[in-house]
């Protein structure tokens, strides 16, 4: 049995990555697939989307899963896919711009970092706001891109201006 090692991969590189990752299985790929993909997520799973080689010859899996428990509304893969596209641009814009992107470590788990990029946007009257979260997995060489849906408000509030109940 092969031993473990870490990796450590630029923010950067490792946005661009995932970017370019999400880019190709949702927004670059046939409708059917992308939506069949979208259905299992909504189910909890995660899915494999590919294995990435390392410079140093290991690979690294990349998954993907969905939390949506944030969305307002009844999601469905039009809402999704313009939610996602939006990130996807956003991200790249900011990769681009060679800007620092914030990264926040999520409360119930120091290992896994939510990118401070989000994409809001509005659906039926209904504002989302969707951001991507990694998880490197401890026990195997797997990363979890998670794409979450937060409270639109918690933003509105950050800005200083009154919240809709």
């Amino acid at each position: 049995m092969s031993q473990l090692q870490a990796q450590t991969i630029p923010r950067e590189k490792f946005l661009l990555i995932a970017t370019n990752l999400l880019h190709q299985a949702f927004l670059a790929s046939s409708r059917t697939d992308a939506k069949n993909i979208f259905k299992e997520l909504c189910k909890g799973a995660s899915l494999g989307l590919t294995t990435v080689e390392m410079e140093d010859n290991s690979t690294v899996r990349f998954d993907v899963a969905l939390d949506s428990s944030e969305y307002r509304g009844k999601i469905n893969f039009g809402a999704f896919r313009a939610s996602l596209k939006l990130l996807v641009a956003n991200l790249a814009r900011e990769l681009n711009e060679k800007k620092e992107i914030k990264v926040f470590e999520a409360e119930h788990d120091n290992n896994v970092v939510v990118f401070g990029v989000s994409a809001a946007t509005q659906e039926e009257g209904e504002t989302n706001v969707m951001v991507l979260a990694a998880d490197p997995g401890s026990a195997q060489a797997v990363v979890l891109l998670r794409l979450m849906y937060l409270d639109y408000r918690q933003f509105v509030e950050q800005a200083g201006e009154e919240v809709p109940a």
